[in-house]
């Protein structure tokens, strides 16, 4: 732990109701070892290839216990951390363990230890080792996920712990004792340490030493105990006294270190609910300290007293805002921050900055306690409402929007932890101006979201969101995408209650959320915050649009639907549930059904197939049972899941719900049954046979659900060993017969469907077959027409037998007697030098060849004048060209 540790930023709290989004700060997941820690032990080492040869033998009777104890030693020896070198036999070592344990349970243990060692930093000797090693740490981690197939609860939290170990805020404790702290602890030196720093001191060394010894105790043994030890009223008024010495009559560097130092050890201590701050008079000294620069006290301990821009005293007011966040959580506190006018002294750097006045800090000192100010005011403001109504806190947050959204020049340092990615603009002022925004409004206090809507922040905050978008661009994408979500956020929460502020979101708030919902739905893995954005637009359009007629309807006009559904299609759980309330709310408006039968998706998809899709995949990861063609295994049990199977049905009070209630709201079945039974079972749309067999499950969703909960009824009866009158016995009995024969009909009817499409698969397959049967038929057809025609092609006789026949044909299908004054035409060419059959090729007489000029008579060929006999054309030895006739003179 370092001192910089007590000094955190603060964050607004959360309430519990209400979606939750962190950003914390991430540690490395490699860790470097130093020379000193690897004298200590930090960085040991063991044969792993040893302990994968004794893993990899079979046969001998001690060898389970030789591996248990092997992997024992594996687990203390790396208490530290496994080191980047080491991961790749490490992990091969655990799979080893992993594939045991379902046949040897005992492995289950080990591959805990291992597991939870993964959580702390791997650990690097070299510069280069994270380089070396990256291939290894990538496919060590992965292995994790795929350990999670192993059927074993404990094993699958701890891996989520571990992951979680990755990204948390806290640096994890190295585990090097230090045997003369443990030592100290037990004799409770902190306490008497920090009792006797007011002692009479001619070496001038006693509150320095004394200090670092504390330091030292709380870095390198247990922090809880040691917090305990100092939480009484002797220690606090010590500490008190020494501040306050240091605070007022410290010039020095020293002296101002040492007063930073016993502050942050004050912190720490603040941090424990039962340490008496306020009864020592130290919780109204620090109140004091804190904001004397910015509301002018009378109090003799600070007057005349003024705070440089020296790094020491810069870093002791960031201290002090941070002790307040602290502290506010104290409600004994509340009062004492209303003496110290905390709130206007914080809303005093809640002001765009002026030109030309003269600052105490410098632009950038000055930039970062604004920033750490609204912070602090976001952990404050909340428990003093009347404060900071009375301060017209949201007047003077909107006006400080209202500046961070314009176009004025203005060069932020962006410096501190603050200002990250506000380098050269206002965002960093604007997101936290936003999140205190968002701590009020969360509050649902009707006064301050009814003063805000009264004084525009609806038409405001879509302005700015409006702006964002133009303004969009890589390098600050995560800090815009957080704006967003907040902006989104505070808007469901002003409007969530309130149809006039529903009213002035209208249009322009729809198309901000149908801008965001057309984002690319693989930037949503990118891990930037859009999944985050994504939340925040959904809970607006389920707190700013549903229950406004006019929103829902322009919703509706611009494919709003269209695009939910595309979310839902993405089959991304985290959203399912959120988006399937909407579509269920939404549905009451009578437009909505046209729209949700009109969507298609990939496949010519519908919804309709889509959300029995979804209930199919719901029930199979609940563990429903079902047989292969979908069908109710259980009749009395039709809906029964996994978990449901397991846990014994125990007798509850009567204000407690029941496995059978809480089923309801803890998967989308419910919701899906809601959605589809709006849009009615009996005209959807695109299903398949398999979705109509599960579609007779869902329209018979609450009868079954009700039938479940009246046989958890009976069965606490009987546990309670109650015996009902025989009037109510007859009728649970018959509700729980027809409930089963309900059961017992649905599954009749999925076998009619089930036979019935069976029937038309049949037919549907001998269609094929006639179909195949009929192309290779042609096909043969085909073929011996071939064979025949290359026959008359390379045999006379052949031909000439073709030609007999063919001529027979026709004289057989000509009239007995010729009609009187009929003419005749022959069908053949005489002296046809072919090898082919004649086709259908008619010679007409009855215009002279000589006047028309034969067959070729617009072809250049035309002036050899080949003549036409029978039909032929046929060479001549000469050829008399016939001289057209003269045109007479024009006279």
């Amino acid at each position: 732990m370092s001192r910089a540790e007590a000094a955190e930023p603060a964050e607004a709290p959360e309430p519990s109701n209400r979606i939750k989004f962190s950003s914390p700060r991430q540690i490395p997941i490699v860790g470097v070892v130093t020379e000193d820690e690897e004298v200590q032990g930090a960085f040991k080492s063991m044969d792993l290839n040893r302990v994968i040869k004794l893993f990899e033998e079979t046969g001998k009777d001690d060898l389970e216990e030789r591996q248990l104890k092997s992997v024992k030693k594996l687990v203390q020896c790396y208490q530290n951390g496994f080191p980047l070198r080491d991961l790749a036999q490490i992990f091969k070592i655990l799979n080893l363990c992993a594939e045991k344990i379902k046949t040897q349970p005992h492995f289950i243990e080990p591959a805990y230890n291992i597991i939870k060692l993964c959580g702390l930093p791997f650990l690097k000797k070299k510069a280069s080792d994270e380089i070396t090693y990256a291939e290894d740490t990538a496919n060590s981690i992965g292995l994790l996920g795929d350990l999670m197939k192993i059927q074993n609860s404990e094993l699958r939290i701890q891996i989520c712990k571990c992951i979680i170990d990755f990204y948390h805020a806290e640096p994890p404790k190295k585990h090097i004792t230090e045997v003369n702290c443990t030592l100290m602890v037990k004799a409770q030196a902190a306490s008497g340490i920090c009792a006797h720093l007011n002692d009479p001191d001619p070496s001038g060394q006693l509150l320095f030493r004394s200090s670092e010894i504390l330091w030292n105790l709380l870095e390198k043994s247990s922090k809880e105990e040691i917090i305990q030890q100092l939480s009484n009223l002797k220690c606090l008024l010590a500490l008190k006294e020494v501040f306050k010495n240091l605070f007022i009559r410290g010039v020095s560097h020293y002296d101002r270190q040492l007063r930073n130092d016993i502050l942050v050890i004050t912190t720490i201590i603040s941090q424990n609910p039962g340490a008496p701050m306020v009864e020592s008079g130290f919780t109204r000294d620090l109140i004091l300290f804190a904001t004397f620069n910015e509301v002018k006290s009378q109090n003799p301990l600070v007057k005349g007293l003024k705070l440089s821009n020296s790094y020491e005293d810069f870093e002791l007011k960031k201290l002090l805002f941070n002790i307040i966040v602290i502290l506010c959580k104290d409600l004994s506190t509340i009062q004492l921050l209303i003496d110290g006018k905390v709130i206007l002294a914080l809303f005093t750097y809640v002001k765009r900055p002026e030109k030309h006045k003269i600052l105490e800090w410098s632009a950038a000192q000055y930039e970062e306690l604004q920033l750490h100010a609204i912070a602090t005011l976001s952990s404050v403001a909340p428990f003093l409402i009347d404060e900071y109504l009375f301060y017209k806190g949201n007047d003077q947050v909107l006006e400080f929007l209202a500046w961070c959204d314009n176009e004025d020049s203005f060069f932020s340092h962006g410096n501190s932890f603050h200002g990250a990615g506000g380098r050269g603009n206002k965002f960093a002022q604007m997101r936290y101006s936003l999140r205190l925004l968002r701590a009020m409004v969360y509050l649902e206090n009707d006064t301050i979201n009814k003063d805000l809507c009264e004084n525009g922040a609806i038409q405001q905050l879509i302005g700015i969101f409006k702006n964002t978008i133009s303004k969009y661009n890589d390098k600050e994408e995560a800090i815009l995408l957080e704006i967003q979500s907040d902006i989104l956020l505070i808007l469901s929460g002003l409007c969530e209650y309130h149809i006039p502020g529903k009213e002035i979101f209208g249009t322009e708030g729809v198309d901000i959320i149908l801008h965001v919902m057309k984002t690319d739905p693989k930037k949503l893995q990118s891990g930037l915050g859009y999944n985050v954005l994504l939340y925040s637009t959904l809970d607006s359009i389920w707190c700013c649009i549903l229950g406004c007629y006019p929103s829902e309807d322009y919703f509706l006009e611009k494919e709003g639907i269209f695009l939910l559904l595309d979310l839902l299609a993405l089959n991304q759980k985290k959203f399912c549930n959120l988006i399937l309330g909407i579509m269920v709310e939404f549905c009451d408006n009578p437009k909505t059904a046209a729209h949700v039968n009109a969507w298609r998706g990939k496949k010519d998809q519908t919804a309709a197939s889509l959300l029995i899709k979804l209930w199919r995949k719901e029930e199979k990861e609940l563990g429903v049972k079902r047989d292969k063609y979908g069908k109710i295994v259980d009749t009395k049990k039709p809906l029964f899941t996994s978990f449901q199977e397991e846990q014994k049905i125990i007798p509850l009070p009567a204000n407690c719900p029941t496995i059978a209630v809480m089923d309801v709201a803890e998967n989308i079945r419910a919701k899906i049954y809601a959605v589809l039974g709006k849009l009615d079972f009996e005209n959807l749309p695109g299903l398949s046979a398999e979705d109509f067999v599960t579609l007779c499950i869902i329209h018979r969703y609450l009868d079954f659900k009700i039938g479940e909960i009246w046989n958890e009824i009976y069965e606490e009866i009987k546990l309670e060993k109650l015996r009902p009158v025989t009037t109510d016995k007859k009728i649970l009995e018959s509700i729980t017969a027809a409930s089963e024969n309900i059961g017992k009909m649905v599954v009749s009817l999925q076998s009619e469907m089930i036979e019935s499409q069976a029937r038309q698969d049949v037919q549907n397959e001998q269609k094929v077959y006639t179909k195949i049967q009929a192309t290779h038929k042609q096909r043969e057809l085909a073929n011996k027409s071939w064979e025949n025609f290359l026959a008359r092609t390379s045999n006379a006789k052949t031909l000439k037998k073709a030609k007999r026949l063919q001529e027979k044909a026709i004289e057989s299908s000509r009239y007995g007697e010729r009609p009187p004054n009929a003419i005749f035409h022959r069908t053949d060419i005489k002296g046809l030098n072919a090898t082919v059959p004649s086709g259908g090729v008619v010679t007409v007489e009855s215009t002279p060849a000589r006047l028309v000029g034969g067959p070729l008579a617009d072809t250049d060929i035309a002036l050899k004048k080949l003549p036409i006999r029978g039909g032929a054309l046929q060479k001549v030895k000469a050829v008399k060209t016939v001289d057209e006739p003269k045109k007479s003179d024009p006279a």
